[in-house]
């Protein structure tokens, strides 16, 4: 059976520090306000027993994508391993994928918009090329660090350990033995997009 690159966050683990938001803004040089990995956060309950929660996001690398469904150029692209991707090459930024994506998990770029006007780190400059105006933008799971062996990297910069990648399908992986034992859940399972990305509750 062909593996299936998947995610699983453990809400009970994650603090909301947002290591993985920064770590993936370092690791793709993505431009000022485009952020492929989020943490959403929002009160639960009544006063005095409301508690602060999280909801880390990011592209869900769908089974069923409806963003590649839209693409006209066949840009958006679901690979053997189940990895959502996008060709720049061949997008035209019709943002018809960016609409379809329930998730709101894929980002518009139109060009460079410096944190600090005129000073760039050399990895950024690095990285600018990888960027190509008027294309369509997201996570891919750092595609790039997979093939050396390594892990995305917001799994690398969970300082709580909340964030856990594996094959799904492979039963014995941690990431299938969580989702298992502690009931792990996709995003509105309803639309029938069947995510990679699984949460554990925090309760």
């Amino acid at each position: 059976m062909a593996k299936r690159y998947g995610m699983v966050i453990d809400l009970k683990r994650c603090i909301a520090c947002d290591a993985c938001t920064m770590a993936c803004r370092q690791a793709k040089a993505t431009s000022r306000g485009i952020l492929f990995a989020r943490i959403f956060k929002y009160e639960r309950g009544t006063y005095p027993y409301a508690k602060m929660s999280c909801l880390p996001v990011l592209c869900m690398h769908c089974a069923e994508p409806p963003c590649r469904e839209v693409c006209p150029t066949g840009a958006t692209k679901r690979r053997e391993d189940g990895i959502v991707v996008v060709d720049s090459e061949k997008c035209i930024g019709c943002k018809h994928c960016i609409i379809a994506c329930p998730y709101g998990a894929r980002n518009a770029f139109r060009g460079e918009t410096d944190y600090f006007e005129g000073q760039k780190t050399p990895f950024e400059v690095e990285k600018e090329r990888e960027h190509l105006p008027g294309t369509a933008e997201k996570c891919d799971f750092c595609v790039e660090r997979l093939q050396e062996g390594r892990m995305p990297a917001c799994v690398e910069a969970c300082v709580g350990d909340a964030r856990i990648f594996g094959d799904l399908n492979d039963k014995e992986s941690e990431a299938s033995k969580l989702i298992a034992k502690r009931g792990g859940f996709q995003l509105n399972p309803e639309l029938g997009t069947d995510p990679s990305v699984y949460y554990l509750p925090d309760d």
